[in-house]
């Protein structure tokens, strides 16, 4: 795992990120902007995450004994994530797949209205996943909308902790942060 993980460092750094002046979604004024949908939404990206964050992901289900049903969190960064996960977790473990769902931003004009798509119900066990952390906002909305729709969250998975207080927020809530790259170990030389 420690070559997948140098691997997908390398490809985080050549095309997710930048630094200059940017406005992040939290508003916050930043020199550093990180668009992890660009390596997640890259084939060889998806295959990495999906091995190191499987990989993360099913240690932590076994030290702490959890039943785990499904894995996602707010769409659209979360999304390509919790795909490359569930389908990891479904090829390697087929026992234990993961079912993958995503968090849409506000509940769906039509139809049934929801605000949760894909393989999800109420009582299911559940991995949150956000590409990037900075004041955890979308985390905790993803996480309210869950838990208001009867998900149980177990922990959370998230590609890159900017470390500027998001995991803190997240983990006030009793929600355990699992960071596969922080800002230090992605920006680390």
């Amino acid at each position: 795992m420690l070559h997948a993980a140098a691997i997908l460092k390398k490809l985080l750094l050549e095309k997710s990120v930048r630094t200059g002046h940017f406005t992040l979604a939290s508003g916050q004024a930043s020199d550093l902007y990180i668009d992890c949908r660009v390596t997640a939404l890259d084939p060889f990206g998806a295959n990495l995450i999906g091995d190191l964050g499987w990989h993360a992901v099913r240690s932590k289900i076994h030290s702490e004994h959890l039943k785990i049903d499904g894995i996602g969190g707010m769409t659209l960064g979360a999304d390509p994530i919790s795909l490359a996960v569930g389908m990891t977790s479904a090829t390697k473990h087929p026992a234990e797949a993961l079912q993958v769902f995503t968090v849409r931003k506000e509940p769906k004009s039509h139809g049934a209205g929801q605000q949760i798509e894909g393989n999800f119900k109420a009582g299911d066990n559940v991995i949150v996943v956000d590409d990037v952390i900075t004041t955890g906002g979308s985390t905790l909305r993803a996480m309210d909308v869950i838990e208001r729709a009867g998900g149980k969250i177990a922990f959370c998975l998230v590609l890159v902790d900017r470390e500027e207080g998001g995991r803190q927020a997240i983990e006030a809530r009793g929600i355990h942060v699992l960071p596969i790259f922080t800002r230090s170990t992605l920006l680390d030389g």
